[in-house]
């Protein structure tokens, strides 16, 4: 009689096995359980023409440790963007505000839109339509706030944004939260392929996140070095 609440299989072929069941009229009935590995880290257990996932997140738990502390880091990275943005203006003006709301903001977001994956792949779910409601909700989010940006870019005058930025800024972005809503959908019903997604969607976020950061010290350090050397020439012409 199996009394404990997973059941330990083989690592290696096809398994029938019988499952002591208690009716409600208090007799023992037996339960034709199937067992079948697709692939050697996933256990499937098919119980009355049902698909239950004993241990599916667990073989994520390393990949998402790493995106995890990656996100964490990246996002103190951009406290250090900020604080450059701070030194290069001592007065911050409407303007300015406007274009860190649609280019500096977001960045940190997505990273912490990887955090916020990594966290909900790595609690203990007892069924994968829990984790799937809360990435769906997130993916959500994360489009509704691309629309956000997009509004906020448009209105901003401090930088003429090129084909470039539209697509670190908006178009990628929006493609990976497009990516975690239809991983979201599909996760109950085909958890192998919707994790892969998932784990493509999450290091996208990162290399988004990445290329923004990197774009804006750039940007600022070629624009200082621009706004010094016409200080100079300004001082010369006066001499």
């Amino acid at each position: 009689m199996i009394s404990s609440k997973y059941l330990t299989i083989p690592r290696s072929g096809n398994h029938s096995i019988l499952l002591a069941n208690q009716t409600k009229q208090g007799t023992v009935s037996t339960v034709p359980i199937y067992a079948t590995m697709d692939e050697p880290s996933n256990v499937y257990l098919y119980l009355e023409g049902s698909l239950t996932i004993v241990s599916l997140l667990n073989n994520w738990h390393s990949f998402y440790s790493i995106i995890g502390s990656a996100a964490g880091a990246l996002t103190g990275l951009m406290f250090v963007v900020i604080t450059l943005i701070a030194g290069d203006r001592s007065q911050r003006t409407r303007t300015e505000s406007g274009s860190i709301a649609a280019f500096g903001t977001p960045t940190v977001v997505h990273f912490c839109a990887s955090l916020l994956v990594a966290a909900t792949l790595s609690a203990p779910w007892q069924a994968l339509w829990h984790a799937s409601l809360l990435l769906g909700l997130s993916g959500l989010g994360g489009v509704a706030y691309i629309i956000v940006v997009i509004q906020r870019t448009r209105q901003q005058t401090k930088y003429q944004p090129v084909m470039e930025d539209w697509l670190w800024h908006t178009i990628f972005p929006l493609l990976a939260y497009l990516a975690l809503i239809t991983a979201a959908i599909m996760l109950p019903d085909n958890p192998v392929p919707a994790l892969f997604i998932i784990g493509s969607a999450t290091v996208l976020f990162l290399f988004i996140g990445i290329h923004n950061a990197w774009d804006t010290v750039t940007y600022l350090t070629i624009e200082r070095i621009h706004q010094e050397n016409e200080g100079q020439m300004s001082e010369h012409d006066e001499a």
